[in-house]
């Protein structure tokens, strides 16, 4: 069986140290595998790493046995391949990376099994109940990608987005407002085209004397530019030109891999003296589309209306349609009753033309609010957010995730909710796997998990990210937001990105974006 040893120089030392490990997992007061009373629970296992479906090429899933005692000893098996035993001193059971990954690999589709003892100051052993998982047979892809940022926060203080292996625990930086060198700026909204790998698009903020860093920053074929979202030429018949005061948000890429859709509109954060302590109101948005081939932006009546507010565009995974969320226009002291529907509109890519606009679901059939729709990389599922009010679930405690068929149209609250807020979710390249961030285990910070979904559109109890030291997220002070699953690493260095936004290349004047309808 695999066990953990400790370190040795040399073939002799190597032996020395398994006979002292031997010595220490079993210890003077006996075997735990033989010896131990049983008691008829669980252990307490912090993370909550019980009842989960786990991916097949996911880090070792350390744990903190959080039962009093003196020594900890834990076996990590399955049906197939050497168990791993792993033995503590302080109840962190961690396990190597080697020996998991071998396990797993031999047991896609079968259960993963924790046995855990402990010693108590009895010296006596005590075996708990084990703690069964299941590992998947579908992998999940292997980099998430993501922003942290504090969660109070009025400056923009420390902000980037990160890359992490999901099968090690290597995490990487992306972009860093620390990067700019001049003490501010915001990076945000990043995201990926689907089936072609060489392209993201990411956005720079900056307000004052950093208003030089906004910008989008667009990541194509090896090359990374600015693009000025905001638009330099007005639509001439109708004299409106909302869409041109605010740089371009939620972005979402054509499946072609030659358009983006974003949102661009009039957002305010503020903050109550009492309750849920913030809110983001959306003063007015209109959607638009950027052309990459061309560097242009358009738009059409349909999803730039005066009488609508419209944000959170997404793609349908053949390209046909856009969906995205819509709501009536309301001063800001009755935010409390904003509530957005679920709309989509035709979109033929050859002609750029848009067709009719269509009702997916309505908040006055809910009663809820409903935002950031994502669609599975197969067409199946939608995977929403419904809250009371607004369009930005992060700061709703009430926001569950919820799915919709799309054959039939029927959809449902997921059960993996917890009574805290869920949101920026994102789908593997499968379908088989959804990312989202959590407050459940404080209400502050939000964390990540991965949820398994099955053929029947069944999500079962999500696996947080996981550490190599267990005890990582009771002192990590911030929080992850807008996770995006990838099955390759981002496309451009930092350096290429933070020169992309600190020093544009002199050409990215010459491609000015022009607004116009089609």
């Amino acid at each position: 069986m695999n066990r953990v040893v400790l370190s040795g120089i040399g073939c002799v030392g190597l032996v020395i140290a398994a006979c002292l490990f031997r010595v220490f997992a079993v210890g003077p007061g006996g075997d735990p595998d033989r010896e131990a009373t049983a008691v008829p629970r669980p252990p307490r296992i912090v993370p909550d790493y019980c009842g989960t479906v786990v991916p097949p090429n996911i880090a070792p899933l350390n744990f903190l046995v959080d039962e009093p005692g003196t020594e900890y000893w834990a076996r990590i098996r399955a049906d197939r391949g050497e168990p791993i035993d792993v033995a503590s001193r302080t109840g962190s059971i961690e396990i190597p990376l080697r020996a998991w990954r071998s396990l797993l690999k031999a047991n896609r589709g079968g259960k993963l099994i924790f046995e855990v003892c402990v010693r108590g100051s009895d010296r006596q052993w005590t075996r708990f109940e084990p703690v069964e998982n299941t590992i998947a047979d579908a992998e999940i892809d292997r980099y998430v990608c993501y922003r942290l940022i504090r969660p109070i926060h009025i400056l923009r203080v420390d902000v980037g987005i990160y890359q992490r292996d999901v099968q090690t625990y290597q995490e990487s930086v992306v972009v860093s407002n620390r990067s700019f060198g001049r003490g501010g700026g915001c990076v945000n909204c990043h995201t990926f085209a689907p089936h072609h790998p060489d392209r993201m698009i990411l956005h720079s903020r900056g307000t004052g004397e950093l208003s030089d860093l906004n910008g989008m920053i667009v990541v194509r074929e090896g090359r990374v530019t600015k693009v000025d979202s905001r638009k330099l030429v007005l639509d001439a018949e109708s004299k409106r030109g909302r869409v041109t005061k605010s740089m371009a948000g939620y972005i979402a890429w054509h499946p072609n891999g030659q358009v983006a859709a974003f949102g661009a509109g009039d957002m305010i954060q503020f903050f109550h003296a009492v309750g849920q302590n913030r809110d983001v109101f959306d003063v007015e948005s209109d959607l638009a589309l950027y052309h990459a081939d061309s560097s242009t932006v358009t738009t059409a009546p349909a999803i730039s209306r005066a009488d609508r507010v419209e944000t959170f565009p997404t793609w349908s995974p053949d390209g046909r349609y856009l969906y995205f969320c819509s709501t009536d226009p309301m001063p800001v002291e009755r935010h409390r009753e904003v509530r957005y529907d679920l709309m989509r509109i035709r979109y033929d890519a050859e002609s750029r033309r848009f067709g009719d606009l269509e009702p997916v679901l309505l908040a006055k059939d809910t009663g809820l609010s409903i935002s950031e729709p994502r669609i599975s990389p197969d067409g199946r599922w939608l995977l929403f957010c419904m809250s009371d009010y607004g369009e930005f679930p992060v700061f709703q405690p009430s926001s569950d995730l919820y799915l919709m068929d799309l054959g039939t149209r029927g959809y449902r609250r997921l059960d993996i909710n917890s009574p805290r807020s869920e949101s920026w979710h994102s789908w593997s390249s499968n379908s088989r796997w959804i990312v989202f961030a959590s407050k459940r285990r404080d209400g502050v910070f939000g964390r990540l998990y991965f949820s398994f979904v099955d053929e029947e559109g069944r999500a079962h109890k999500p696996v947080l990210l996981p550490q190599k030291d267990p005890t990582f997220y009771d002192r990590f002070l911030k929080t992850y937001n807008a996770p995006e699953l990838t099955p390759t690493p981002v496309p451009a260095t930092q350096r290429q990105l933070v020169e992309a936004i600190c020093r544009p290349d002199p050409a990215a004047s010459k491609e000015r974006s022009e607004w116009k309808h089609p």
